[in-house]
């Protein structure tokens, strides 16, 4: 035993073993301690920022004004979890500057608190503010409308007289934010309006001749406004125009639309307008009778609840028989000589709708004169023609000179 006592690698082997056995206690040691650290309540610090705090002015509002006051502030607090977490939930504390010793006129105030623990410290950002204390004053304003976007009020749209409740508000202010009132307005977007307000609440607003919104207090701070929405009208006579010509053998027979049309406008635009004429039918691509859609030309403000209407178009054609023979009748015994035109036939002019002439045909035309009462000599006679009944004939010439022996 004594030898491997003092064998010097039995030495080393134990200084080994011991020194791991040391490591491995701390070790074990320290982890137990911050284990226990973290679960023991309230052991550490907290900081929460509260963002948005309200600041609370304390003044005899009766008497006096004051500016520079900023609406909010942020506040850090720091201390114990366990008495942060529930201030922070509830906010039951209040942020505060007290100007009721305070002379009137400018001052750098702290911003104050209370209702907080004594152990939570708080860092209020910012620590303190430059005010101005002033005399409280109060002058009455007229309430003016101003219409936003009234170029996108739909065309033939008008706006009436509005009617605000009241008609006027009490400003309350120092005097001389008071003197710089130049604007006590109420805004309205008309943007696509077509019904009439009726009894909409709207804010107040104060500006300076700069178009500066000032901060003030306004009695009441909304007023009830009412705007009729108007759509005035007028029935004029439509007129139909058209250019260009008819395809070679078509003739208009008759074009018919609505006598009259409703429009609509501002009425100084109404006023100067007496017809509405069509846009121009191109008569080069009329081809056959029907009903065509047409386009309205509208002067710049007017409109209707259409934009296009209906126009009728009846077209005749005309259909050319060369050479028809003329029929005698009652030539009995009688010698005939054509002077004029020199043969016994014309020319016909058939007029009619393309499904009527489409299927008429030479032999279905008759053209004659009638010589029973005439005597010896020469004579011009009318040229009397038969046909169908829906086709009306011109014959060229319309009158033939003969001479009788």
């Amino acid at each position: 035993m004594d030898k491997l006592f003092q064998s010097k690698w039995f030495i080393k082997v134990i200084s080994l073993v011991f020194a791991v056995t040391l490591y491995l206690f701390v070790t074990v040691e320290t982890n137990t301690a911050e284990n226990e650290s973290r679960v023991i309540p309230g052991a550490s610090n907290e900081v929460q920022v509260l963002d948005d705090v309200p600041l609370d002015i304390r003044i005899d509002a009766d008497q006096y004004v004051v500016s520079g006051v900023p609406e909010s502030v942020t506040v850090s607090l720091e201390g114990k979890t366990s008495v942060l977490t529930p201030i922070v939930r509830q906010r039951n504390f209040t942020v505060f500057v007290d100007l009721r010793d305070l002379p009137e006129g400018e001052h750098i105030v702290d911003i104050e608190y209370e209702n907080l623990p004594d152990d939570l410290t708080a860092y209020i950002e910012p620590k303190s503010i430059d005010v101005n204390i002033e005399k409280r004053a109060s002058r009455e304003f007229a309430v003016d409308v101003d219409f936003v976007n009234r170029d996108n009020l739909p065309t033939g749209y008008e706006l009436g007289v509005p009617e605000i409740t009241p008609g006027t508000v009490t400003i309350v202010s120092s005097e001389s934010i008071i003197d710089q009132i130049a604007m006590v307005k109420v805004f309205v977007d008309v943007t696509d309006l077509k019904e009439s307000i009726r009894n909409r609440e709207v804010p107040v607003s104060v500006y300076d001749i700069q178009g500066n919104i000032l901060k003030v207090r306004v009695e009441p701070a909304s007023v009830t406004l009412s705007v009729p929405v108007d759509r005035p009208s007028k029935t004029v006579p439509l007129n139909i125009t058209t250019k260009g010509d008819l395809p070679e053998g078509f003739e208009i027979e008759n074009m018919e639309v609505a006598e009259e049309i409703e429009v609509f406008g501002k009425r100084e635009l109404l006023n100067e307008i007496d017809m509405l004429s069509t846009k121009e039918i191109d008569l080069s691509k009329i081809e056959k009778s029907g009903e065509y859609e047409v386009e309205l030309d509208f002067p710049d403000g007017i409109i209707a609840n259409d934009e296009l209407i209906n126009v009728t178009i009846d077209l005749v054609q005309t259909k050319l028989f060369e050479d028809v023979s003329i029929d005698v009748e009652n030539e009995g015994e009688k010698t005939i000589h054509f002077i004029k035109p020199d043969k016994s036939q014309v020319n016909i002019n058939a007029i009619g709708s393309d499904k009527a002439l489409s299927n008429l045909a030479k032999k279905d035309i008759s053209v004659s004169i009638n010589i029973g009462d005439l005597d010896a000599g020469e004579h011009e006679v009318d040229v009397s023609i038969s046909g169908p009944d829906d086709i009306t004939f011109e014959p060229e010439p319309n009158k033939v000179i003969i001479e009788i022996e």
